[in-house]
């Protein structure tokens, strides 16, 4: 009982101090004024010198601008623009730009893992919203996938979706894109002339109403930690089928994982008043 109760008061230390300290950096209103650097892991780093995102621009609009989270490493802004260049070049609709970083990165109150060093950003999966003025934070998300069902909601899904997503893995720039499982089952069974950029489409819990974006680290940022290469192969077969439900049950693996240590030099882009 007394071994049960210390790990309970280690555990809810260690959620308090997590949370104080996701809450320090969503106080910081700038980036630094220093060449772009990304500082770390994608779920444990910072970056310094980021830009944000215009709140709007051709083919793309950015939603809920009162979280100030439309900042990047420039290489991440220039992507999404160019990004958005296509799907507007190609007529696919509205691109809808969520949550990217805070403006000097580092842990987010809740929600996020990752989004830490500058070169991560969400994509919203519909494309037929109109453009609206303002914060645009009464925009609602729609659910491509139903996560209890392990459906596809063929109702609003369209090859849209499946372009965007192609659009977004085909640039080399790309490390990986996580999409829910049933949205890469979904893309792994469309005809493609190549399915090489397929390697990069990873499936993950939760992301039913958007696609994550995350780019390799930029030449020359030396302290950015960079996230082990996709497997070999476009993963749709056995790696695939193991995220259905029935599946899961039977192996009891778990999405969960640990997070490393915050980079040290993170302490300074915290604090830094420049």
């Amino acid at each position: 009982m007394l071994i049960r109760t210390s790990l309970l008061l280690l555990a809810l230390f260690a959620s308090a101090h997590a949370n104080a300290a996701s809450n320090a950096w969503s106080k910081v209103a700038t980036p630094t004024k220093e060449q772009p650097d990304t500082i770390g892991g994608y779920s444990s780093g910072c970056f310094v010198g980021g830009d944000s995102m215009p709140p709007e621009g051709r083919g793309y609009q950015v939603v809920r601008l009162s979280r100030n989270r439309y900042y990047g490493h420039p290489s991440l802004v220039q992507y999404l623009k160019e990004l958005a260049n296509k799907v507007a070049d190609e007529e696919l609709g509205l691109m809808l730009v969520a949550d990217m970083c805070q403006p000097r990165g580092g842990p987010m109150p809740g929600g996020h893992v990752s989004h830490q060093n500058g070169l991560d950003a969400d994509i919203w999966l519909p494309l037929n919203y109109k453009r609206t003025k303002g914060k645009r934070d009464d925009l609602k998300s729609i659910a491509f996938a139903d996560r209890k069902k392990f459906t596809l909601n063929r109702d609003i899904w369209t090859k849209g979706q499946a372009r965007l997503i192609q659009l977004a893995a085909q640039d080399p720039r790309v490390a990986r894109i996580l999409v829910n499982p049933v949205i890469k089952i979904e893309l792994c069974s469309m005809q493609w002339d190549d399915r090489s950029w397929l390697r990069k489409i990873r499936p993950w819990w939760k992301h039913h109403t958007h696609f994550h974006v995350r780019l390799h680290c930029p030449k020359g940022n030396l302290d950015c930690k960079p996230q082990a290469m996709p497997p070999s192969g476009d993963g749709c077969g056995a790696e695939l089928t193991s995220w259905r439900p029935e599946n899961r049950k039977k192996s009891g693996k778990s999405t969960k994982s640990s997070r490393p240590p915050q980079p040290k030099r993170c302490n300074a882009v915290l604090i830094d008043r420049r």
